[in-house]
């Protein structure tokens, strides 16, 4: 994995770079945004639960392989980010889970703040991956799930700096984005999903939608397996709780918690319930059943 001096903002703004489209938020990229900002967050809570268990087999000596990394970005850039690319619009959003723009966005922003994804020269003198090569890296294996070394024939990119830009990936999304796309709601913005889901649904004071769902955890160590095994479940899980509004802004994702434990825990351990009970949430009027009235 990669070392934390490799993913930690860096003051000096990156070269000028050719990635960098004008680009303004949309409804549409800031939900995209919050949805990556939830997956991004998820995968770190999974590497912190794992540790080094998942890398913890015996390291054996490897011959180098003669890859070519100019060639590979020459051929994702005719691909995908070229004036007559490829492969069109509809092919990017479905292979990439986003717009081309906003993706183009994403890695102009991690090649400014970030050292680990510019493109700079190895201790031979010869070029390294281009931020291109590293963040289409990530995306894929955010987007399938696949193999670190699924896109090594494609990209040319050997296992090891697959997992290294998977890692520096998420943590530079965290740090991007999470506070402005995963945040908490305001007072403003309480009032405004009550609208909202009045509106849409015709239920006064409604914030949102809170569920626990299971994910299957294919690769969870063995000595964990009971903890996060759960009988009414046919692997390993791991339990994400999340709130949403109707149009599928997530303002809350707790993730991480054993599969075994049941919805109610989970709720009670999430920050859901510890920021109800310290009184930290935003003061509103709201309704209870039988039609009263709370007013903050």
């Amino acid at each position: 994995m990669s070392s934390s001096s490799s993913s930690s903002p860096s003051s000096s703004a990156s070269s000028s770079s050719i990635y960098h489209p004008d680009y303004d938020d949309d409804a549409n990229d800031m939900l995209e945004l919050n949805h990556l900002a939830a997956i991004a967050a998820m995968n770190e809570a999974v590497k912190l639960v794992v540790g080094d268990e998942a890398t913890s087999s015996r390291q054996t000596r490897r011959t180098p392989k003669s890859r070519n990394r100019i060639v590979a970005h020459e051929k994702l850039v005719n691909d995908y980010f070229s004036d007559n690319p490829v492969y069109d619009d509809n092919d990017f959003e479905r292979r990439f889970r986003m717009k081309r723009r906003l993706f183009l966005k994403i890695v102009a922003d991690l090649e400014r703040e970030y050292e680990f994804f510019r493109w700079t020269h190895d201790a031979r003198g010869v070029k390294g991956f281009s931020p291109l090569q590293k963040c289409t890296s990530a995306i894929r294996q955010l987007a399938y799930g696949t193999a670190a070394d699924a896109t090594d024939e494609y990209l040319q990119m050997s296992e090891t700096t697959t997992r290294e830009c998977f890692s520096n990936f998420c943590q530079g999304i965290i740090h991007l984005y999470m506070r402005r796309y995963l945040r908490k709601p305001t007072a403003n913005d309480v009032q405004l999903l009550f609208a909202l889901h009045e509106q849409q649904h015709g239920l006064p004071g409604m914030l949102g939608s809170i569920d626990c769902m299971h994910w299957d955890w294919k690769n969870c160590p063995v000595a964990r397996r009971g903890q996060y095994h759960r009988g009414d479940h046919e692997g390993p899980t791991t339990v994400l709780e999340a709130v949403a509004s109707y149009d599928a802004w997530m303002w809350h994702a707790y993730y991480g918690t054993p599969g075994a434990t049941n919805d109610i825990v989970v709720v009670n351990l999430s920050s859901v319930s510890n920021d109800l009970f310290e009184i930290k949430v935003p003061d509103s009027s709201f309704w209870v059943a039988l039609g009263s009235f709370v007013e903050n």
